[in-house]
């Protein structure tokens, strides 16, 4: 058995166990794998970490039109009945895995815990369909929630757009292009530890974190190779939202970041970007975490705490919305 690594002792106790655990089950690294197979192994991973799930009162699956073909969603909600703020959730797994499973413990207790509806949208993934097509599907789902938020049972001026990693990178540009096409309205954006920018691996967190703290610099690497068709887009602002020449007239935003993430420093600066464009943003750095600690919140009692910070903050952007 090979012998734990050193890392921070600022590491939180959970998650030192979880790396611990995972050093001692080996494996070969991400970027040794093919996609296909990676989904599978990761997708088991995943709701391994994802704990019990909430039960709800509603859960339904939909498919909905998109312009790759039909969409797979599915909708949580606490219960039936009533009008209520809903949050358009994107999947993290770097473009290239995860599903309505992986993240379905993740919406369970969003939902549980906000009283709004949560739509999870299964977008295309990467190699087979390469950037933008992921943005595609992921805007027009929320655009198709919009339009059909009543029969959905969902307020229309309430509806906020969330993800966490490559998910946050997807509710980013998804807030642009929707204040871009003047709609539909949105309440809010909530950014768990998102992807801002592909130019360059050369932030701090990135040299600090990108070796030995789950997610490296090896498996960035290959999910940008998967995701983007060439070595331009990195500078495309739907694919590195923190490059966007003008971030004002966005919706309030929740940025959450871990402290020993690569991604860390990127998404810290795309929430003073914003800032700096007059939008309300609340950021919170989770002491000990690591990148997808929202997805292991049934390890890892910051990923609930997270979830549970995420939910509040859907609540009480989408009231003050419907105020104005």
């Amino acid at each position: 058995m090979p012998e734990p690594k050193a890392r921070s002792e600022r590491l939180h106790p959970e998650v030192r166990a979880l790396l611990d655990m995972i050093d001692a089950q080996g494996g070969p690294p991400l970027e040794t794998q093919d996609p296909v197979e990676a989904r599978k192994l990761r997708g088991e991973g995943m709701k391994m970490l994802a704990g019990e799930p909430e039960v709800l009162g509603r859960v339904e699956d939909l498919s909905i039109p998109g312009p790759g073909g039909d969409i797979p969603v599915r909708l949580y909600a606490s219960e039936h009945g009533g009008l209520r703020p809903a949050l358009v959730y994107f999947h993290g797994g770097g473009f290239v895995f995860g599903n309505l499973d992986t993240h379905d413990g993740v919406c369970r207790a969003i939902a549980k815990q906000s009283g709004a509806v949560v739509i999870s949208v299964d977008y295309r993934l990467s190699p087979e369909h390469k950037f933008p097509s992921a943005v595609e599907d992921s805007h027009a789902a929320t655009v198709w929630v919009a339009a059909n938020a009543e029969r959905l049972g969902i307020d229309a001026y309430r509806i906020a757009v969330g993800g966490d990693s490559a998910g946050g990178n997807l509710a980013a540009v998804v807030a642009m292009r929707c204040r871009d096409a003047g709609g539909p309205a949105l309440a809010a954006q909530v950014l768990l530890y998102p992807v801002t920018d592909y130019s360059t691996y050369e932030t701090d967190s990135h040299r600090q974190f990108g070796g030995d703290y789950f997610l490296t610099r090896g498996a960035m690497d290959w999910f940008t190779g998967h995701y983007l068709a060439s070595s331009d887009q990195k500078l495309h602002p739907e694919a590195s939202p923190l490059l966007a020449s003008n971030l004002s007239g966005l919706p309030p935003a929740l940025v959450i970041t871990a402290e020993f993430d690569p991604l860390r420093d990127e998404g810290e600066a795309y929430a003073r970007r914003l800032q700096q464009a007059g939008v309300p943003v609340t950021v919170n750095r989770y002491p000990g975490m690591i990148h997808g600690f929202v997805s292991m919140h049934g390890v890892l009692s910051g990923g609930r705490q997270a979830i549970l910070e995420a939910a509040e903050f859907t609540k009480s952007s989408s009231r003050r919305s419907a105020a104005v």
